[in-house]
């Protein structure tokens, strides 16, 4: 099922009109902010798709792409909770709440309720990507898909037999993925503290510049009057040690990065379990974006499920996530909705860059392949406790699945070769577009 693209001039209007409805009012108010956004997409086509979760969708949701998984969509495998913007780099390393390393998938800011296929497929065609920028053969991105659609299937069937599997941590897992929560493992509170604060007059405050910027006292009087709401969002255990909750200070962020242009943020510092001060925690505030898949899920239940962007955030990713950060929270600054969270000093990508050999490529991929299995497996009403998807999340895939398992696996391996294709073009007529500034806005 290969498809010809369209002619290019007709192809960057379409780049550009996404562009608008997605980025346009943040791009207004923060131009600098999406021109670094802009310059890192401008560097590989993997990059460019990371940022352009919302022309995926335009494009999955219209001819010709959403052909590919209607199969396995029914009223069921087409309401689940999914990540919304699942690739290939979206993993890495977390302390849950438990405090055991865990390896996962990460990010949430996009997850929504939508169609199964649409995470794997994104997964898919992210493996495309970084496969064809490995120079690895058309046989060897084939082989790649392959391997994460079985594991996906294989997964998702362990799910409906034996129920929760266990989780990647430190004592299950081998390989690279073993080798990025030993990198975790090695990572300190102390130098996390250490890069971002200064101890000044016996206690802890944030280190101006490098991005921290000073607030004036009114803006900061709004965000700790935020952070006293978001507290009553927070797990019953986080809020019975009160003397972890004492913010020592406040400092302002702008969000530069490919997902989080435009988007204001905050980090607060706040006293840790103990008065020492190396169990001190930060933890960030900030803007909640609208998810690129809900401008294309019209279902009305869904949307007024959700206070807000960050209320949205979070309890997808309590949905998707077992044992997420116990800092985990929402609440509502100037009227628009916040994420809240730790920032982890056990936080660690997963690095795909010394990632060339065809071993270690399948070992990892079969990981993703399990870690999507069970972040679908994980959000239902049974496991997640929300009444959204008021099903058996596993046994719907599986048995969508199970109609047709030949054909999942060669629908995600051609939807990977030709959405790979059209993204490098893609690709290609965005740095045109930038760099002859034909973006509005910049």
């Amino acid at each position: 099922m290969s498809h010809q693209q369209p002619p290019a001039t007709d192809r960057a209007e379409t780049i550009l009109g996404v562009f608008d409805t997605a980025f346009g009012d943040l791009l207004a108010q923060d131009p600098a902010a999406f021109r670094v956004k802009f310059r890192k997409m401008a560097a590989s086509a993997f990059a460019f798709y990371r940022g352009t979760a919302a022309l995926y969708y335009a494009d999955l949701t219209t001819a010709p792409f959403d052909s590919y998984g209607a199969p396995f969509l029914d009223d069921r495998t087409g309401r689940v909770w999914i990540h919304g913007d699942l690739h290939a780099e979206n993993f890495g390393t977390y302390l849950n709440a438990e405090g055991r390393l865990v390896f996962n998938v990460n990010d949430f800011d996009e997850a929504y309720v939508g169609a199964f296929t649409w995470d794997v497929q994104r997964l898919a065609a992210s493996l495309a990507l970084i496969g064809y920028a490995k120079a690895l053969s058309d046989a060897t991105i084939t082989e790649l898909v392959t391997a994460f659609a079985d594991a996906y299937r294989a997964r998702v069937a362990a799910h409906v037999t034996s129920g929760d599997a266990d989780p990647y941590t430190l004592d299950t897992t081998t390989g690279p993925v073993l080798d990025t929560l030993r990198q975790a493992r090695l990572q300190t509170r102390v130098s996390l503290l250490d890069g971002d604060t200064v101890v000044d007059g016996y206690d802890r405050r944030f280190r101006l510049g490098g991005g921290a910027i000073e607030l004036d006292e009114s803006t900061k009087a709004e965000v700790l009057a935020a952070f006293e709401d978001y507290l009553t969002t927070l797990p019953p255990a986080s809020r019975a040690r009160p003397t972890a909750l004492r913010v020592k200070d406040v400092v302002g962020r702008r969000g530069i990065g490919i997902g989080s242009a435009g988007l204001p943020s905050y980090n607060l510092l706040l006293e840790g379990h103990t008065d020492a001060l190396e169990n001190d925690v930060i933890i960030y505030m900030k803007q909640g974006q609208t998810p690129a898949v809900s401008r294309h899920v019209t279902d009305p239940a869904i949307a007024g499920y959700f206070e807000h962007e960050g209320h949205r955030t979070v309890i997808s990713q309590r949905a998707l996530q077992s044992h997420s950060d116990p800092w985990l929270g929402h609440t509502t600054l100037r009227g628009r909705g916040q994420l809240v969270a730790e920032v982890s000093p056990y936080a660690a990508d997963l690095d795909w860059r010394d990632l060339n050999e065809l071993p270690d490529l399948l070992a990892v991929t079969r990981y993703l392949g399990r870690a999507t299995a069970t972040m679908h497996a994980a959000a239902d009403e049974s496991s997640s406790g929300h009444t959204l998807v008021p099903f058996s999340t596993e046994h719907a895939i599986h048995e969508a699945i199970g109609r047709d398992e030949a054909g999942f696996t060669r629908m995600l391996v051609d939807f990977a070769h030709t959405y790979g294709a059209r993204a490098r073009a893609d690709h290609q007529l965005f740095v045109d577009l930038y760099r002859n500034g034909r973006i509005p806005g910049l």
